[in-house]
């Protein structure tokens, strides 16, 4: 287990350290923040130098649709029933997760393994509402950045839970806990 939770942090900081280095999305800086140079300025960092006029053309054209849409909340799009095949899909990937052997990392009781289970599909629940939430506030870009962040701290104590769970039985309820947050974390961000 320390190998395989040392291999995902790895990743995560190789992420994280390249992050800063790539530019915003230009979409995202045309449509959500409205920046035109920035866009073009993202665009040629992306793909070289070259006309890109045609492509910002259709952003603009696209912003022009979009100006009109209204922007639903996360219960208006549980309302929408053009939306449920997707949320079905969502909840299937949701539901699969709790296969992936988190609960069995903290070496507990078998008895109390279900509510763990629970708590996994809550926090799974959580940050995917609280991400769809801030995602168009903050950006993509900020919340890999503080996920990967997070994730690598909440690495670093789990890591330590684990190594004192065995002198201090307290400890394996703190690795519960931060398995919960690691996924919100997890969810939130990458």
């Amino acid at each position: 287990w320390n190998v395989l939770l040392s291999f995902s942090g790895l990743v995560a900081l190789i992420q994280l350290i390249f992050l800063p280095f790539f530019p915003e999305s230009p979409p995202y800086l045309l449509l959500q923040k409205g920046d035109k140079a920035g866009c073009l300025k993202a665009m040629k960092q992306l793909w070289g130098e070259g006309n890109y006029h045609t492509e910002f053309d259709d952003l603009m054209k696209e912003k022009a649709i979009t100006k009109g849409t209204k922007i639903m909340n996360v219960l208006e799009v549980l309302k929408e029933p053009s939306v449920y095949p997707q949320l079905c899909t969502m909840l299937l990937l949701l539901l699969s997760l709790q296969l992936c052997g988190l609960s069995a990392v903290t070496n507990l009781r078998e008895s109390i393994i279900p509510y763990v289970s629970l708590g996994v599909s809550i926090s799974e629940l959580i940050s995917v509402v609280f991400c769809s939430s801030i995602i168009d506030r903050f950006g993509r870009r900020v919340l890999l950045c503080g996920g990967y962040l997070l994730m690598a701290l909440i690495l670093g104590l789990l890591e330590t839970s684990l190594l004192l769970s065995d002198q201090f039985l307290w400890m394996r309820y703190c690795s519960v806990i931060l398995i919960f947050l690691f996924i919100i974390a997890y969810g939130i961000g990458p």
